[in-house]
């Protein structure tokens, strides 16, 4: 049977996750304009924190240059520097760990557990009791909530209170997710969020901090603003950053927050039809959904069991590109990434035993998931994954 005709001319693409906009970010950016506040300050900047913050449930918020520096930033509001340790999770994009390279810290790595496909509370567990043993607890825990699925906070925040060390909640690819009516980003010492443009709102490029530490907040601002101490003239004591939002990216992150149920609703939908069609088949599964958690369901990862299909990821998705479809293949585990050769890696699994996050890098492939992915496309994907399976 020959692959299904393409619903849409050659030359149009379908991304994995294209930018979704309202038609309400000119209103915010034209104001902007008018007011000549472009730079990094502004009534948009200072909005977006508020209304950023209102939505996480949070006490405060910081407008930032990207997610990536909001953590970096998070790392030097908990005092992290040479010489320190910060356990993260494995399975996750580079920038979840760049940042503690940039502290001059060691990164440890923890493995994924089946259930959210996030840390495993087994495998932090381990990685507790052997840097006990060796008197060198981390500084913090960075806990990722990949694809949008929350992680197993409630084990995982018991483990790092009995060890009185703080959580840094990378929720770049989980705004609009919760866990037990939790938004993820609020259940840590600090949150931080990505608008990168492939994610489910966003400023172009852009990262929100948040916290209920109002006082690290406003902090997280002088550094971000190149810490210029408060005279009449420029002072500085402390290292600073570039690395505050600017207003006009402010008013497109507001316009794009006001639509952020809509975008989880319509994300949720693709992955339903993805999963309605697909779900039965002998090879192929789909990343679960916590019981008590919402998943905003960002990117649809389809595993494909290499007993029960000979169709790799890499080999379905160099088919899906011949039909200018765009798809990933989930990430590459950290501890496998050369930047990281050496690094301690803590595997959910008994020695000897794949570990969790690398059987995922092994069979995982992101689907097209943008909420302005229309049915017809999707269907067409559907049906070409249909054929290429069987």
């Amino acid at each position: 049977m020959p692959f299904p005709v393409p619903v849409k001319e050659t030359g149009d693409r379908i991304f994995l996750s294209a930018p979704h906009m309202t038609g309400n970010e000119q209103k915010y950016i034209s104001e902007a304009f008018e007011s000549n506040w472009i730079a990094p300050m502004g009534a948009n900047v200072n909005q977006f924190e508020a209304e950023m913050a209102a939505y996480a449930t949070t006490q405060a918020a910081a407008a930032l240059s990207s997610g990536t520096a909001a953590i970096h930033l998070a790392l030097q509001l908990l005092g992290i520097g040479k010489g320190d340790r910060v356990f993260c999770s494995s399975l996750t994009f580079v920038a979840s760990a760049n940042p503690i390279l940039y502290a001059g810290a060691e990164p440890v790595f923890i493995d994924s557990e089946e259930e959210t496909w996030n840390m495993s509370p087994w495998a932090l567990q381990k990685a507790f009791a052997a840097a006990e043993q060796e008197g060198k607890l981390p500084k913090a825990v960075i806990i990722v909530h990949i694809y949008g699925q929350s992680a197993r906070m409630d084990e995982l925040i018991a483990l790092c209170n009995h060890y009185g060390v703080p959580i840094i909640e990378d929720a770049a690819e989980s705004l609009g997710s919760t866990y037990r009516g939790k938004k993820t980003g609020s259940l840590g010492t600090y949150g931080i969020y990505s608008f990168n443009g492939n994610k489910i709102i966003t400023t172009s490029g852009g990262g929100m901090l948040v916290s209920n530490d109002r006082k690290g907040v406003a902090q997280a601002r002088f550094l971000a603003s190149q810490a210029k101490d408060d005279a009449p003239f420029y002072e500085h004591s402390r290292v600073g950053y570039n690395y505050r939002m600017s207003n006009v990216l402010a008013g497109i992150g507001r316009a794009q927050l006001e639509a952020i149920e809509l975008r989880v609703s319509a994300r949720r939908a693709v992955f339903n039809r993805y999963f309605s069609a697909l779900g039965k088949h002998e090879a192929v599964k789909f990343q679960p959904e916590l019981e008590g958690t919402r998943s905003n369901r960002w990117l649809t990862v389809m595993l494909l069991d290499p007993s029960k299909t000979d169709r790799s990821p890499d080999a379905v998705r160099e088919l899906l590109e011949s039909e200018n479809i765009e798809s990933r293949r989930v990430w590459k585990p950290l501890h496998l990434q050369p930047l990281f050769a050496g690094c301690k890696f803590y595997s959910h699994n008994p020695h000897g035993k794949t570990a969790v996050s690398e059987k995922l890098f092994a069979e995982g492939l992101c689907l097209p998931s943008g909420s302005d992915l229309e049915p017809e496309q999707q269907q067409h994907i559907i049906g070409l994954l249909e054929e290429i399976l069987a």
